[in-house]
Formats: structure tokens, C-alpha cells, sequence
């Protein structure tokens, strides 16, 4: 799990991630680590406890009080699978099991093997260590998720059937930090 002083990087405490200008202030320093978690300002005014994910920046934020947010490096759908819009999280599941959907099956037959019995959770999952399940706000289920990875190298690609995903330490991090009813905010792709 992450610590406060893991987050804050020094300086980078103060320094924003100004590639969102719709959520971020403006940055202080050029050199940041766009893999590391860290704390950043937000404009004033962002509510908090909610989560807003950038696709074209692989950026996820969880908005804190007094104008400041997580930023967690992420890697999300293929653009084709990507679905923008406001969800809310209705379950939280530790070492979740994974099922493909039938589409997922069609776009990779090898899934078929877990379509009767779902993967069991573990480090072979591709649902990693935490998953956050993001629910329409009339509440049905979206299939999307919020969730660790069982491959690290994916973070900042386009990779997912649809979800955003982080390393399991981030995504341990972030489960531990969201309540139920929280709100997300999946913005649309723009490159």
C-alpha cells in the first residue's frame, strides 16, 4: 500500500499534472514520473471523493479535499472499447474472479476455457489483487471495471476489453481509499 511520504515524491507534492486542464492546475515541474502515484492540485472547486480517468493521458484521479488528488498512472481500453461516462462503484471485490463476457470470448477464443467456471482470483488473474466494479447510476451493471493487473507493463497503454487497470500496489491503494457510491468520471478519448 502506498504511504503518504511514497506519494508525495519531495517536491512533487506541490507540482500538478497539468496534461488534464480539466482537472489539474498548473504544473510546477517539467521532470515528473508519469508511472509514479503521487498527490497534485486540483482547480478549486473539484469535489471531493470523486474519481475522474483521462485515457489520452493514462491518468486517473482521486479528488481529496482542499483542492489536491491522487494521480495514479493507469492503462485502459483499446479506443473501439472505451465507454465514457459517470458510474458509480456499487461492489469491491479483494482477488476477484474473472469472466470473460461472450464478446471478449469472440475477440479471443482462448477465453472460452473460463466462460462455464470463472478464473479463480490470484496473481494469475488478469483482474489483479483489487477491483472496483463500476455500475451505471440507474444501477445496472456497466462490466466495467476499475482494477490491478497481473502485467505491469501494460500501465499507459491501450490495452483493456473496456476498463482501466493499475499495479496491484496502486490498485490495493485505491480500493482501501474508496468507499461504496463513489463516483467516476470516464472521459472520452480525444486523439
Amino acid at each position: 500500500m502506498l504511504k503518504r511520504r511514497e506519494l508525495l515524491l519531495g517536491g512533487a507534492a506541490a507540482a500538478t499534472f497539468a496534461a488534464n486542464p480539466g482537472l489539474a492546475a498548473q504544473s510546477k515541474d517539467d521532470e515528473i514520473d508519469p508511472f509514479k502515484a503521487r498527490v497534485v492540485r486540483v482547480k478549486k472547486g473539484t469535489p471531493a471523493n470523486h474519481i475522474y480517468v483521462y485515457p489520452d493521458h493514462f491518468a486517473l484521479y482521486l479528488t481529496l479535499e482542499d483542492g489536491r488528488a491522487i494521480y495514479y498512472p493507469v492503462g485502459v481500453a483499446q479506443r473501439h472499447l472505451w465507454e465514457p461516462g459517470t458510474y458509480v462503484i456499487r461492489a469491491k471485490k479483494e482477488w476477484p474472479t474473472w469472466k470473460p463476457t461472450a464478446e471478449m470470448i469472440q475477440r479471443n477464443p482462448q477465453y472460452a476455457q473460463w466462460e462455464e467456471k470463472a478464473m479463480p482470483g490470484g496473481p494469475n488473474n488478469p483482474l489483479g489483487a483489487r477491483a472496483l466494479y463500476l455500475f451505471h447510476p440507474n444501477g445496472g451493471d456497466s462490466m466495467l471495471r476499475i482494477h490491478g493487473t497481473n502485467a505491469p507493463r501494460t500501465i499507459r497503454t491501450r490495452v483493456s476489453n473496456g476498463c482501466a487497470r493499475l499495479i496491484n500496489d496502486y490498485a490495493i491503494d485505491l480500493y482501501n481509499r474508496v468507499p461504496m457510491g463513489t463516483v467516476v468520471h470516464l472521459h472520452p478519448m480525444q486523439a
